[in-house]
């Protein structure tokens, strides 16, 4: 018999199983009826019936859209299409039709993976790429999958949103590929339409992230033009901050290449000498054709101080050399009325303090040679003060090394001016005692210092005081003078100088310290094999008892100075330092090491050197205190490392051994020189009386360094208050507290130590290791500052410079200008044109900045020749510019004002009268 069909088997059930089957389906429909409607009754009650109406539409158009017939089903991708594109939202909420569809996502998936490659295909994936930013899971990447399988172009359609989910998808996309090493052709193509894109709109912060997660960087250039460049620029400098060696130097190669591009030399210079790269400063001097640039480029180097580029030009190597800085700082200081000598005294104020019984002014050489130090910084490169200029007498007031520091003083009093200078040291150097040559020797070098003359009167002058039958304390005068004289100079005279007196082993050990110490100030920065290996040899020639004297620590530092900030080229070094015996070695290590990565805000460095400083040692821990000024100097590139390693420095001062807690004050100091925030000062006011005396003359010097040059009232009022505390204390702890003083009222105000310029993003690599000796001098003060070494104090000369912004004309005569001078705003990143400063106030040039405060020209009349208004700036005429027609025509208004008679009645007159002397914010012009 014939098997029925498939039709008729079915039918051939029994009619008791067919009734039971759909009493099952009937009873699971209701049940789902049931529960779809409640929810659905909720959800329809709230919606319009526009929504209802465009949800129904959409739904149907997915239903179309898998219609066999092509026509039908691309009418209704492009009816898809233009819904999500013409959709608004508002910020919080995602657009409708994103919401609607979102059910057919899965549907609509399944349908592509099952159709023909056609024109629909590619169009249904555009669209399930747009659906896929907010309905595709986490780490699915699906936005991208469907976009590589769309349409080319047509990023403008779908509008910013969807472009960076893109960017961020691509990131991670192109991470995975990388390490399966498979090809990244479409991701690169896809990059290529994206970061026009974002160009177009604004958004060049998206388009350099982009390019930074796909190691494409440079290509930003060939998108930078004169509308984005800066945007561009200022972006990518701040990011360098906070990416890993090397690809910080990419970053600043980049933003190198568009300023060149785009022709911005001054400021291609400051990405050059971030970089610590002379023929590149040297290249953008040589491709600069307009004089005046050529001038402004240069003021820029002598400012930094340790570039040393090349000129034929005589004037272009006067500025370079800093020959006018003397000249422009002495006619600031007659501006503003401080030109005239102050006393100590006067710094002291000893008549506001309340003097303590028995504490009778006695005239002893220790409170003189307080006075020697105050009044040095005080007058600091203005040329005559009251005690030393004119007279000598007080030079005899000191003793031994005291008269070693006060001729040295002179030097600083006569600070930037060499050839005056020199006249007025000459005759303390045919002295008969060696300590006051010793002192003339140090005050040639101070006079000279950040100032490079083309005669070298400091190498003439010194040549012969460094040979090996003068005395030692000649010989010490001579090198540190040659070493401030010359500092970052490379000058290889000095070497020759120097070499044989480090290389013997006979040398004292101060001396050979002290030598090292001037070599690494010359050689700042530079890595020189030779000279590393002179230092070492030197080290490990002298006995481990020898190297134990507190002053070895210098032949480390100068060691320190070679590599400064060179990062990872310091290493071959550090293996060989592991060959130096005994603690000193351990010392060594961390001083060259905190010294390479200084400013570089390494994370990796600072985990390091924390764990270092939390280990508990009784004894052999002097290693531990330059791993705590190392993390503030490995931190102090940038804000953020700097605030969080000054909370590291809370723990410190909570749980460390006694050793640290004596560290961590002038580790704070360092990353705030001339810079007194009132959080700072508080911690150090607190550890000023500290039971311990050396931490609390680590904050007092401390104190000093943070307030030094800002006349800053609050610090002089808590330092006047120690004089008091510690006027009969044994540890001789007031001398600090005066040197303190002297520090905060440096050059009268109007100095100042910091060691960052240029908008904070520069460091002088010679302030810096000015700096790094007096912190290695500060810790051990009871050896060094309060025993015979006190002229080292004297160092900070190559970190001082003048805080003034002075605007010069084309023939670099001083062209008074108004400027505003505020509170500087960090505008990375935002729209528009933001205000770069706040809270400003308006002054006519010359102007004094402080640390965190920015100036901008008030005035069209003139436009500057570098964007970061700091030091001397060049200024030309705007040849747009029109002098103003409004004053005129305001003028004119005014007249009825003047005439009252006209006004009819007297209530009328008074108000008109009230008026003219009110604020237009303040008018009610309602009444």
């Amino acid at each position: 018999t014939p098997q029925p069909r498939f039709g008729q088997q079915l039918g051939a059930m029994a009619p008791t199983e067919k009734k039971a089957e759909a009493d099952a389906k009937g009873g699971k429909d209701k049940k789902e009826e049931k529960k779809m409607t409640k929810e659905e009754k909720k959800r329809e009650e709230e919606m319009s019936p526009e929504d209802i109406e465009l949800r129904d539409k959409l739904a149907m158009m997915v239903e179309r859209a898998k219609d066999t017939d092509e026509a039908v089903a691309k009418a209704a991708l492009e009816t898809m299409k233009e819904e999500i594109r013409t959709a608004t939202s508002s910020m919080t909420s995602v657009p409708k039709p994103l919401k609607f569809l979102r059910p057919h996502y899965d549907g609509l998936k399944e349908f592509f993976e099952g159709m023909m490659d056609s024109t629909n295909k590619t169009a249904l994936s555009d669209i399930l790429s747009v659906l896929g930013m907010t309905m595709a899971g986490t780490d699915s990447r699906e936005s991208l999958k469907y976009k590589l399988t769309g349409l080319k172009g047509g990023l403008d359609v779908w509008g910013f949103e969807y472009v960076k989910n893109l960017s961020g998808e691509i990131g991670v996309e192109w991470g995975v590929r990388k390490a399966a090493e498979k090809s990244t052709d479409d991701l690169k193509a896809l990059v290529d339409e994206i970061v026009p894109f974002n160009m177009k709109h604004s958004s060049e912060p998206e388009a350099c992230d982009l390019l930074m997660e796909v190691d494409l960087l440079p290509e930003i250039l060939e998108h930078a033009n004169e509308n984005n460049f800066s945007r561009i620029a200022l972006y990518l400098t701040n990011c360098a901050n906070y990416v890993p060696e090397p690809e910080d130097a990419v970053i600043y190669n980049a933003v190198y290449q568009i300023y060149r591009k785009v022709n911005r030399l001054p400021e291609a210079l400051r990405i050059a000498v971030r970089l610590n790269k002379e023929e590149l400063a040297q290249e953008v001097v040589d491709a600069c054709e307009d004089e005046q640039v050529k001038k402004q480029l240069c003021f820029m180097i002598a400012r930094h101080g340790a570039m040393n580029i090349k000129s034929e030009d005589d004037d272009l190597v006067a500025i370079l050399g800093n020959a006018q800085l003397s000249e422009h700082f002495l006619s600031l200081a007659r501006d503003l009325e401080v030109y005239e000598a102050k006393t100590p005294e006067e710094i002291y104020k000893s008549h506001l303090t309340e003097s303590r019984a028995g504490a009778a002014n006695v005239d002893s050489a220790r409170a003189n040679l307080a006075s020697t130090f105050v009044n040095a910084f005080v007058n600091a490169g203005f040329g005559h003060d009251t005690l030393l200029t004119g007279d000598a007498k007080w030079i005899y007031k000191n003793k031994d090394h005291g008269t070693m520091s006060a001729a040295a003083s002179l030097g600083m009093i006569l600070m930037w001016d060499v050839d005056s200078g020199l006249s007025q040291i000459d005759k303390f150097t045919y002295s008969s005692d060696d300590y006051i040559k010793a002192g003339a020797s140090l005050a040639v070098g101070i006079v000279s210092a950040n100032v490079r003359s083309e005669c070298d009167p400091a190498l003439a002058l010194m040549t012969e005081k460094v040979e090996s039958d003068k005395s030692t304390i000649q010989r010490i005068g001579a090198s540190l003078g040659l070493g401030l004289a010359y500092a970052g100079t490379q000058r290889e005279e000095v070497l020759e100088l120097l070499t044989p007196v480090i290389a013997d082993p006979e040398t004292p050990i101060d001396l050979f310290s002290l030598a090292s110490l001037a070599l690494g100030l010359v050689f700042v920065g530079t890595g020189k094999p030779d000279i590393a290996e002179t230092i070492m040899q030197g080290m490990m020639e002298r006995e481990e008892k020898v190297m134990e004297d507190t002053m070895a620590r210098f032949a480390c530092l100068g060691l320190g100075l070679l590599f400064l900030g060179l990062q990872e080229t310091a290493d071959v070094t550090m293996e060989a330092i592991s060959a130096i015996p005994g603690q000193i070695g351990q010392y060594c290590a961390f001083t060259v090491e905190t010294c390479a990565y200084a400013g570089s805000g390494n994370v990796m460095k600072v985990q390091k050197l924390l764990g270092v400083c939390a280990e508990h040692l009784e004894e052999n821990n002097s290693h531990q205190a330059v791993a705590a000024l190392g993390i503030a100097l490995v931190a102090m590139g940038e804000e953020m490392g700097a605030d969080m390693s000054a909370r590291s420095f809370e723990h410190m001062l909570q749980y460390g051994e006694v050793n640290l807690r004596r560290v961590v004050p002038l580790a704070v100091g360092m990353l705030h020189m001339s810079n007194p925030k009132p959080t700072v000062i508080d911690m150090l006011s607190k550890l000023s009386h500290d039971g311990d005396a050396e931490v609390a003359q680590g904050a007092i010097m401390a104190l000093g360094l943070v307030g030094a040059g800002t006349n800053n009232s609050r610090v002089a009022l808590l330092l006047r208050q120690l004089s008091t505390y510690y006027g009969k204390d044994p540890n001789n702890t007031l001398f600090v507290v005066r040197m303190a003083q002297g520090l905060l009222h440096m050059g009268k105000g109007l100095m100042t130590l910091s060691l960052q310029y240029s908008d904070r993003l520069l460091t002088s690599p010679t302030a810096l290791a000015g700096i790094l000796t007096i912190m290695h001098s500060c810790l051990d003060f009871k050896g060094i500052i309060l025993g015979k070494y006190h002229y080292l104090m004297f160092m900070l000369s190559t970190a001082m410079q003048p805080r003034m912004l002075v605007t010069l004309d084309e023939e670099l005569k001083p062209l008074p200008v108004t400027v505003r001078v505020g509170q500087a705003v960090d505008v990375v990143g935002q729209a528009g044109k933001p205000k770069s400063i706040t809270g400003f106030a308006t002054h006519t040039t010359p102007v004094l900045l402080s640390y965190e405060q920015r100036a901008e020209l008030a005035t069209e009349q003139y436009i500057p020749l570098t964007s970061v208004l700091e030091g001397f700036v060049i200024l030309k005429e705007n040849p747009d510019w029109k002098p103003d027609t409004t004053a005129d025509s305001t003028k004119k208004k005014e007249k009825p004002m003047g005439g009252l008679d006209d006004l009819a009645s007297d209530e009328m007159k008074k108000l008109a009268l009230k008026m003219q002397h009110v604020r237009p914010d303040q008018r009610m012009y309602d009444k």
